[in-house]
């Protein structure tokens, strides 16, 4: 899978959420730093290039929608995101958040119950 953009990254989530929209409607769901119609337009064909969006035709307008599962997305974002800033450990990055108070103490019990439970069924 190919790196996306932060802008790319953002127009996929509003995909994830609607399933399928048109350009228009992409650009309604974009509070903040709102793109040129043309522009978005732009950016959701490259999406349409990695791979990530595919579109049906209705005339001269498309219809995209998604064709990376938001899940396949998150193991590869995750995985290049440990990778990267964790030195591939999960224990890092989990103490990092706990350091940061972003985990509770009864969130990680309940974390070490799922891992537990995971081991069982085995």
């Amino acid at each position: 899978m190919q790196k996306l953009t932060n802008k790319e990254e953002e127009i996929m989530m509003i995909l994830w959420k609607l399933k399928k929209a048109f350009v228009k409607e992409i650009q309604a769901e974009i509070k903040e730093d709102q793109p040129h119609y043309n522009t978005l337009s732009t950016i959701v064909r490259n999406l349409e290039e990695k791979g990530y969006v595919g579109h049906n035709a209705f005339g001269n307008t498309h219809q995209y929608f998604p064709v990376v599962k938001i899940e396949d997305y998150r193991k590869g974002f995750m995985k290049t995101a440990i990778d990267n800033y964790f030195n591939s450990s999960y224990k890092s990055m989990v103490s990092f958040f706990a350091k940061e108070e972003k985990i509770s103490a009864d969130e990680l019990r309940e974390i070490l119950s799922m891992i537990e439970n995971k081991d069982k069924e085995k």
